[in-house]
């Protein structure tokens, strides 16, 4: 298997962790890495019992060296066509799962390994994290949502300088341009991580997952529709037990039970 898919128990019930696991490729985006992704993107996706997945490396010193540019080698135009597809539709996928995604950057996160993160809610890095969509200085361009999403969240002109240069930056500077939420003394990126999915765990399931679809959503349109959007997703968490449990406890003070229903 080159990907683990855990869930964790006692406190931390609720948290999933989705590992790459290919040590000797360092992670590269290949076919069977690939089928077995997008079989666990597909099991989280109807789980609702997990409320945070946090997506890492379990091979020290990398996130991802993006895609597997040996297997690419033996492709088709046609079947590369087919792969980079599949890339950017398995990258959508982590992006419109129900429940916030965090990406945890430990080492090199290069070309597709970039936009994998890229398409997650929440990064962060560890503090010796190497970043950068290189795509450029092999001919080609990020072709599984890069030029789409580095964008929207760090502006047109930052990602175009670092697209068009296939610059290669670390984390101090991705956090200071928004590329990285939270930079974590090297090696300490999953246990921050972790506790950051710990502060989203308390909450009521059913509103973060509404609060994730409504912020999503709403970028895409203009203010009024986004607003819209806002209201449609406000009504779904209006006639949930988890909203009274949430009144009930304010009332009493105490803290919430919140179920997800």
């Amino acid at each position: 298997m080159e990907l683990r898919l855990e869930r964790l128990e006692g406190d931390d019930s609720g948290i999933a962790l989705l590992g790459l696991d290919r040590p000797e490729a360092k992670n590269a985006l290949g076919r069977r890495l690939m089928e077995e992704f997008r079989r666990a993107l597909a099991e989280l996706r109807s789980d609702s019992a997990v409320r945070v997945v946090v997506l890492h490396s379990r091979v020290p010193g990398v996130f991802c060296a993006g895609a597997d540019l040996k297997e690419r080698a033996a492709m088709s135009p046609a079947e590369t066509t087919a792969f980079v597809h599949g890339l950017r539709s398995a990258f959508t996928e982590v992006e419109d799962l129900p429940m916030p995604v965090i990406a945890v950057l430990e080492g090199a996160a290069f070309g597709g390994g970039l936009e994998l993160a890229l398409a997650a809610d929440l990064r962060v890095a560890g503090a010796e994290a190497k970043l950068g969509l290189v795509e450029t200085s092999l001919a080609i361009i990020p072709g599984a949502g890069g030029t789409q999403r580095l964008p929207r969240l760090i502006g047109a002109a930052r990602a175009k300088e670092l697209i068009f240069t296939a610059r290669r930056i670390g984390a101090e500077e991705a956090e200071r341009i928004g590329l990285v939420d939270r930079v974590a003394p090297a090696g300490g990126a999953l246990d921050a991580a972790l506790a950051l999915a710990r502060e989203i765990l308390p909450n009521g399931p059913v509103a973060v997952r509404m609060a994730k679809q409504a912020v999503n959503k709403g970028l895409e349109v203009d203010r009024d529709s986004g607003l819209a959007i806002e209201q449609a997703c406000y009504a779904q968490v209006i006639p949930t037990q988890d909203r009274l449990e949430g009144l009930a406890a304010f009332r009493e003070k105490r803290k919430p039970q919140y179920r997800g229903e």
